[in-house]
């Protein structure tokens, strides 16, 4: 699949789409007449299958024309589901959207071993075995809460400085170590036949949907690979804020472009919000403690523990990210918004 390519043919969920991705680069001439089209946000794209995360930020760098751009949490490129994308101002939340729960529906295929854990990759061994209903859901409860997994020989992390996958391309050794990760639910969701089961999990920053069908298999006695994944929610983003890639693609000459982004603190709609008067405000601009009694008011619950975080906001502006400490607020991530 070659991105800089004029146009995208991708077939998921036996649905083909051709989109023109030509001239994706916004016309100067709009944003010069309408300065308040700020390109600071979310986009919660709806990430087709066949595309890695990479290239779908690639794409919106291009419709937006921005450079400053980043993804919340990498799906494979098998998978589906949302994927959100920060832009401009926006990506200072990244670090606190990916450090949130992900749900996932997935279907694991029993029998074969495949070296990417997934239908991407080679056989590499099988089995005859199949699991039953009984069984799965027995085994399932040895999934849940804290444990340690060991991530994909295909993947991201780092091995004395190169990334696992590559390693893994050139057939050299891998040996990750065994990662804490948590399982907060997971449930069969439905035994579609004998050499299929679709679950519903959901899990921790940091965990492998592969991993786990490949552990869930050896646990049964048998082998499994993931065939589809779908991620549902990351953290505040869910699935009825996502906006399918041609979708947003076709408004690539218009400014209702602008009417897909979400505000930048949707990332931080799980933790506590203050409104600071305008001296206040200047205040913490220049890095310095407020008095949350003199200065602040609070818009949502005060938080029980000290040194937690919270974010302010300045006739209605998102302002800064900041911690509670012996009654001041101190000023962690300042936004120019």
């Amino acid at each position: 699949m070659h991105l800089t390519a004029l146009s995208i043919s991708t077939d998921f969920s036996n649905l083909q789409t051709t989109v023109s991705i030509s001239n994706l680069y916004l016309e100067s001439s709009v944003i010069s007449e309408h300065p308040e089209l700020a390109k600071n946000g979310w986009l919660v794209i709806d990430k087709p299958s066949g595309f890695t995360s990479f290239q779908i930020v690639k794409i919106i760098r291009k419709l937006y024309s921005i450079k400053k751009a980043g993804h919340a949490g990498t799906l494979d490129p098998l998978a589906t589901g949302i994927l959100p994308v920060a832009l401009g101002e926006a990506t200072k939340t990244i670090p606190y959207a990916m450090d949130t729960d992900k749900t996932y529906h997935f279907t694991v295929c029993w029998g074969d071993d495949r070296d990417t854990n997934d239908s991407d990759g080679s056989v590499i061994a099988t089995s005859k075995k199949r699991p039953s209903e009984d069984s799965i859901i027995n085994t399932l409860q040895n999934f849940k809460g804290k444990f340690a997994q060991v991530p994909p020989n295909y993947s991201a992390v780092k091995v004395d400085g190169q990334r696992a996958y590559k390693l893994a391309r050139e057939e050299k050794p891998v040996q990750l170590k065994p990662r804490t990760v948590e399982v907060k639910s997971i449930k069969l969701l439905k035994i579609l036949d004998p050499d299929h089961a679709e679950f519903c999990a959901t899990t921790s920053k940091g965990f492998y949907v592969r991993s786990l069908a490949r552990d869930l298999g050896l646990e049964l006695g048998t082998f499994g690979h993931i065939v589809a994944l779908r991620r549902s929610q990351v953290g505040t983003f869910y699935e009825k804020d996502s906006i399918l890639l041609d979708s947003l693609l076709a408004l690539e000459h218009s400014r209702d472009k602008f009417k897909a982004l979400l505000p930048v603190e949707r990332a931080l709609d799980d933790i506590p919000a203050l409104s600071l008067s305008e001296s206040g405000a200047d205040r913490l601009r220049c890095g310095q403690s407020v008095s949350v009694t003199e200065e602040a008011s609070w818009l949502d619950e005060k938080p029980e523990k000290a040194n937690e975080l919270a974010y302010v906001t300045f006739n209605g502006k998102l302002l800064a990210i900041v911690t509670l400490q012996n009654n001041h607020l101190k000023p962690i991530r300042i936004f120019n918004l």
